[in-house]
């Protein structure tokens, strides 16, 4: 088996079997402290604000993207266990299928038993919206859409950088996701985040596309409807403001047979029931099976 191929196997059990490192030691949050820290020194008028944010966008993945080829590098002089074990390290922290997958689980238990405060609390782990005043169906569809959307974001996405580029592309993608997820958005931050959010739509306009993809294959792991799931895709994966999250979104909406919605903002699946505490873990199921199918592909591939 090819070296690349066992660096995933290996990454993917890691995943499965411990789940995240440590705080301390996890590349993800070092991407976000190295950011933390540029972002103080951010100037406040709109045209300095975004040059300095495309260079944070750059930054991170030549940072991290490199200087994980070049730690890789130093390696290949060295025992070839350790080079392995660094990769696999290195390329699982830019994944997460069982931390999601758990998450939205605690959710699913917490409006079974009906106890809303505990469901919106660990909502709060898996969106950043204001949870405070969701209803049991709102808290449920934000937690299947971002089941759906981190299907892409998550675990396709960084698959697909993976078969790509190796341990750097999967590095510097996670790289460009996480300073979109810190500063790419409407508000204090919209010109300073503005690089980063274009940057980000571009690294997952495939990878979104696949997992949207996915997602309807995988239909009927939670007694879905394929079809459906890709007539909805079609139909109404345009309609969030983002050109990528909506498609994996919409995809899960059909498949499921729900309306998911975020006030203000988008209707997906408009006219179908609101979705209940089983159907996150119906999505989950989804989930589950498209990922696998992902990683099976990308291991085929490598």
């Amino acid at each position: 088996m090819r070296e690349a191929a066992v660096v995933l196997l290996g990454a993917i059990a890691f995943d499965l079997l411990v789940g995240e490192p440590p705080a301390r030691l996890h590349p993800v949050v070092w991407i976000g402290r190295f950011q933390s820290a540029l972002r103080r020194f951010a100037p406040a008028t709109p045209a300095r604000a975004f040059a300095f944010g495309l260079m944070m966008a750059l930054a991170g993945p030549l940072v991290f993207g490199l200087g994980s080829w070049w730690a890789l590098s130093l390696l290949a002089v060295a025992a070839f266990p350790l080079r392995i074990v660094v990769a696999i390290f290195l390329l699982k922290s830019a994944f997460a299928a069982r931390a999601l997958a758990v998450a939205a689980r605690a959710v699913e238990r917490s409006l079974a038993r009906g106890d809303l405060a505990a469901a919106r609390a660990g909502l709060r782990s898996l969106v950043s919206r204001e949870t405070a005043d969701l209803d049991a169906g709102e808290i449920a569809g934000a937690a299947i859409e971002s089941v759906a959307e981190n299907a892409s974001d998550s675990v396709v996405a960084p698959l697909f950088y993976y078969v790509v580029g190796g341990v750097p592309a999967a590095l510097a993608y996670r790289a460009i996701n996480t300073l979109d997820a810190m500063i790419g958005y409407r508000g204090p931050t919209e010109w300073l985040g503005k690089a980063a959010a274009r940057l980000d739509d571009a690294a997952n306009f495939v990878p979104a596309r696949i997992a949207a993809l996915l997602l309807a294959a995988a239909s009927g792991a939670g007694g879905g409807s394929p079809m459906r799931a890709l007539a909805l895709w079609f139909r109404d994966g345009r309609k969030t403001e983002s050109p990528n999250a909506g498609r994996p979104m919409a995809a899960m909406a059909g498949a499921l047979g729900v309306e998911l919605s975020k006030r203000g903002a988008y209707v997906l699946g408009a006219g179908m029931r609101a979705p209940e505490a089983a159907d996150v873990g119906r999505a989950v199921r989804i989930f589950g099976v498209a990922v696998g199918v992902a990683a099976a592909v990308a291991i085929a591939i490598c």
